[in-house]
């Protein structure tokens, strides 16, 4: 059985996201503390994504090592940053039904 770990992102606090969202995540996978790791982009945190060059040079850098990277499709195109979201690599569909399944699953769950 896979041991597996969902992040979900919502903060678009920069220090938050650098220094434990992109950094945990990373290491998680590279140091197979988890099996995998999916990270949830939702809300404001797409907001900070489509705009931010560092941060999206770390997701991407996190997608290359294998963390998968989704985000939440109603959520980017009521901000209009879906083709954002899609340019960095993240894979866009409704994730609501996702999240709900991995909650009632008992997988571990983190959320920002």
């Amino acid at each position: 059985m896979k041991n597996e770990l969902m992040i979900v992102w919502t903060t678009a606090n920069r220090d938050t996201i650098l220094n434990m969202i992109c950094l945990y995540a990373l290491n998680a996978k590279i140091k197979g503390w988890f099996d995998e790791v999916t990270v949830l982009v939702w809300g404001a945190s797409q907001q900070v994504l489509s705009e931010d060059s560092e941060i999206r040079e770390h997701v991407t850098k996190m997608a290359e090592a294998g963390v998968k990277v989704i985000a939440c499709k109603k959520c980017a195109e009521n901000m209009y940053i879906e083709k954002h979201m899609k340019e960095c690599g993240v894979d866009v569909f409704y994730t609501g039904e996702l999240l709900s399944d991995w909650a009632k699953s008992g997988k571990p769950l983190m959320t920002f």
